[in-house]
């Protein structure tokens, strides 16, 4: 077996290094200076929105929608079944230290699905493409209202400075109006996305690691990894690997309830199971402004997004295998 197509690109190991850095050196374009990071940053995220409402197809996202059980079994688990694993166990942490790592797992489970990954993994795997490609760009989109909708609910409390009406404006300015300038000028810039597909992939994952960097870097200069222990990192580990195990066995019998068949079954445990980093490194600019603990409501995420990187892609050539004659 080829072990290399299963390991991580370079930009895992740029989360890395960026989390490094930001320990060793934090505050990097931060201050006074000519060129502000968090500008770099802001226009960075308008530009990654603007670039995804440009890659939608609104005659494909309309034709897609046929398949509608196999939809809405995919939409609510990413944002009905994740939020509700995750929010009984509110009560245990409310008030204590580790309350920022229950809200850091309430965020990883209040994002959107994956574009690209799920798209390519369901590609692997024998599943119904069309489908992905629908419910990832839709998830996107919900997900531009779901995710702010339930970090609403618990920011409030969580900061003293968060204010809402603020970051409902950002998330205006800064995401839902760069997606719809990009949907309404998709018929002219569809040939020039297309050419420059793989360029934009790697410029949103520098955008991610921008935020990365300066999120870590508030969260270090303020001491707040100061009082976390290698077992409370841990816990968090072995939290988002029970989620996500939970999810893909939630998916797979969901799938056999509903009678699917293999393709549908397929892309409702693919795109079912993913969250995506892009989503939220950005929604996290906006949401976790000013707020010290930013780092820590990354981490789960980050290590979701790895894992789901390096297990999925396993679980698809598995299934390819099992489908060749």
């Amino acid at each position: 077996m080829n072990w290399k197509r299963y390991l991580p690109d370079w930009f895992i190991a740029g989360l890395l290094l960026m989390i490094l850095l930001a320990w060793l050196i934090p505050g990097i374009g931060m201050g006074f200076r000519p060129v502000q990071l968090g500008t770099v940053i802001d226009v960075g995220v308008v530009l990654i929105f603007f670039f995804y409402g440009l890659k939608l197809d609104p005659d494909k996202l309309r034709s897609g929608m046929r398949n509608w059980k196999m939809h809405l079994a995919i939409q609510l688990t990413t944002f009905l079944v994740f939020p509700l694993l995750i929010l009984p166990f509110y009560p245990l942490f409310a008030d204590t230290p580790a309350e920022l790592f229950w809200v850091g797992m309430f965020f990883l489970a209040a994002l959107p699905s994956t574009v690209s990954s799920s798209v390519v993994m369901v590609s692997i795997a024998g599943g119904n493409i069309p489908g992905a490609i629908f419910n990832a760009s839709i998830s996107g989109i919900i997900g531009i209202l779901m995710t702010p909708f339930w970090m609403g609910l618990f920011l409030t409390s969580q900061s003293a400075g968060f204010e809402f009406s603020h970051v409902l404006i950002q998330l205006f300015t800064q995401i839902i109006l760069p997606v719809v300038l990009g949907l309404i000028l998709h018929p002219y810039g569809k040939r020039w996305i297309s050419k420059h597909m793989r360029k934009l992939g790697a410029f949103d994952k520098i955008i991610i690691l921008l935020i990365v960097y300066e999120s870590f870097s508030h969260s270090f200069m303020s001491g707040i990894f100061d009082s976390i222990s290698w077992w409370s990192l841990g816990g968090l580990f072995v939290a988002v690997l029970i989620l996500f195990f939970l999810i893909l066995h939630f998916t797979r019998f969901l799938a056999s309830r509903l009678h699917f068949n293999r393709e549908d079954a397929i892309t409702l445990q693919f795109a079912g199971t993913k969250k995506s980093l892009v989503h939220g490194s950005v929604f996290a600019s906006v949401l976790f402004a000013g707020i010290d603990g930013a780092g820590i409501y990354l981490l789960p995420i980050m290590v979701y997004h790895a894992f789901q990187l390096f297990y999925i892609s396993v679980l698809a050539r598995k299934m390819q295998m099992q489908s060749q004659p």
